[in-house]
C-alpha cells in the first residue's frame, strides 16, 4: 500500500452568472474556502466557470491572459489544494481558448485548452474559439496525479486514451452540459452517466465530473456532477441545486481495479498508431 493511500476530492456544481467575472470570481472563493475546510485536496469547477457559457462575441470581453491578477487571487486563495477552474484564456490578440487553469500554492501550474470544439445541435464553440492542441497532465501530492479534459473533450474516445496513457490517478472532467442541447432525442442526462462511468471503469481510473445547475439564456444546465471510482461506482452525486460534492479516493482500489482490468498495461499503443495511420 502506498503510504499516501487517500486523496480526497471534490466537484463544486455552481451556474455562473453570463459574462460576470468578478461575481463569478467571488463565489468561486467561498467555495475554495468551503473546500479547504473540509481537507479536499483536488477541487473541480465546471467548464467556464469563471464566465458562463453562451458568451457568442463577447468572448473577447470575458478573456483573460493568464498574468490576470483575478487568477493570482484565486491561485493564492487555494493553498496545497489543486483547483481547476474554468475561464476565456486571451494567448494573443484575438486568439481565445475555452480553457482550465489549474492552479495550487500561488500558481498556475498548468493550462489546458479545449481541443474537441462542437459545433453541432445549439453548440457553436468552433465560432468562437481557437482548438486546442495539448494534453495535461499535473502532479497532486506524492502518489498522486491528474489529467483534464473539458466536456466535448470526452467525446472523442481517441482523445480520453490518449490523455489516459501516461496513467494518472485522477481524470477531471469540467463539463457545460445543458438538457436538450444537443437534440430532443439525445439524452445529456442518461448519456453523460454513460460516458464517464465507461471510462472509469475500463480504465480503473476514477472520474470528477463537474455541471453546472441552473438557468441561462433560455437553456438549462441540468447539473448531475458526481465522482465516480475505479469500478465505475458512484462516491458521491449532486443533487438539484449549487453545492459542493466530496469523496475519498483509494490509491489500492484504483491499484485493484487496473489489476483485475489491466487497460493501461495491454494498450498496444505501436499497434494502434499503425492501424489509424492513413486516417485524417
Amino acid at each position: 500500500m502506498h503510504y499516501q493511500n487517500a486523496l480526497h476530492v471534490a466537484a463544486a456544481q455552481l451556474n455562473a452568472d453570463l459574462g460576470e467575472v468578478d461575481a463569478n470570481l467571488e463565489r468561486h472563493l467561498d467555495l475554495l474556502q468551503e473546500a479547504r475546510g473540509q481537507g479536499v485536496e483536488l477541487l473541480v469547477f465546471p467548464e467556464l466557470s469563471l464566465t458562463g457559457y453562451d458568451l457568442g462575441s463577447r468572448v473577447m470581453q470575458v478573456a483573460m491572459p493568464l498574468e490576470d491578477p483575478r487568477l493570482t487571487r484565486l491561485a493564492k486563495a487555494c493553498g496545497d489544494m489543486q483547483t481547476v477552474v474554468g475561464f476565456v484564456e486571451e494567448a494573443s490578440p484575438g486568439e481565445y481558448y475555452n480553457a482550465l487553469a489549474i492552479l495550487q500554492a500561488g500558481e498556475i501550474v498548468a493550462v489546458h485548452r479545449k481541443l474537441n470544439l462542437p459545433t453541432y445541435g445549439g453548440l457553436e464553440e468552433g465560432k468562437w474559439f481557437t482548438h486546442g492542441s495539448e494534453l495535461t497532465h499535473t502532479e497532486i501530492r506524492p502518489g498522486w496525479s491528474a489529467t483534464q479534459l473539458i466536456c466535448a473533450d470526452l467525446w472523442n474516445p481517441a482523445l480520453v486514451h490518449a490523455t489516459l496513457l501516461p496513467r494518472p490517478t485522477v481524470l477531471c472532467a469540467p463539463i457545460n452540459s445543458a438538457s436538450g442541447i444537443v437534440s430532443d432525442d439525445f439524452s445529456n442526462e442518461q448519456n453523460w452517466a454513460l460516458n464517464v462511468r465507461f471510462y472509469a471503469m475500463t480504465y480503473g481510473t476514477p472520474v470528477i465530473m463537474a455541471n453546472r445547475y441552473g438557468p441561462e439564456n433560455g437553456s438549462h444546465f441540468w447539473g448531475g456532477s458526481r465522482i465516480l471510482g475505479p469500478r465505475g461506482e458512484i462516491l458521491a452525486e449532486a443533487d438539484d441545486r449549487e453545492t459542493l460534492i466530496v469523496a475519498e479516493l483509494s490509491r489500492t482500489a484504483i491499484a485493484r481495479a487496473r489489476f483485475e482490468l489491466p487497460t493501461h498495461r495491454d494498450a498496444d499503443t505501436p499497434l494502434i498508431r499503425e492501424l489509424m495511420a492513413g486516417y485524417r
